[in-house]
């Protein structure tokens, strides 16, 4: 039987959330989750290298066979979207470093995915992720919701592809 442990990333540069999920058929469960949280008294390209440390010890840590990351939601911030993207671009240069496959999913998506709602709020993916993942209670902070999510929904993605 296959197994894949997916890290699925919520990508952001104050806050990023990642959560770890391991599959073997069709049993999903959580490894680990959190939030790597950056220092705001250094500089930018200093807090994108805390990003870039914590994924690659999360990558050598817990051995994923892939990388799933959310695509960039552009809101009306632009700073926000700016950071966001610079976030990105270090988990994706972490996993390239580490050989770790990568796939994308939309927001829209992963929603859809986890709770068949594509306007579903944080609250209802907090409950769907305890339930789907069989957690004592919802996991937090959101950020670490939303990357088990993206981790869900990259699993199904490629098992319904065969991509694994």
């Amino acid at each position: 039987m296959t197994s894949m442990r997916i890290l699925g990333i919520d990508p952001g540069f104050g806050r990023l959330g990642y959560g770890i999920v391991e599959v073997e058929g069709h049993s999903e469960k959580a490894v680990t989750f959190g939030c790597v949280e950056t220092d705001k008294q250094v500089s930018r390209e200093h807090r994108l290298q805390q990003i870039f440390v914590a994924v690659q010890n999360l990558i050598d840590t817990h051995h994923p066979t892939h990388l799933a990351i959310e695509e960039l939601f552009f809101n009306h911030n632009v700073n926000t979207a700016i950071g966001v993207g610079e976030a990105r671009g270090v988990v994706l240069l972490a996993a390239a470093e580490r050989g770790i496959a990568v796939s994308e999913h939309q927001p829209l998506s992963v929603k859809l995915t986890v709770t068949g709602d594509g306007r579903a709020d944080k609250q209802q993916i907090q409950k769907m992720i305890q339930l789907l993942l069989k957690l004592d209670q919802p996991p937090t902070p959101d950020d670490a919701a939303d990357a088990l999510a993206i981790a869900l929904t990259a699993a199904r993605h490629l098992w319904q592809t065969s991509r694994f």
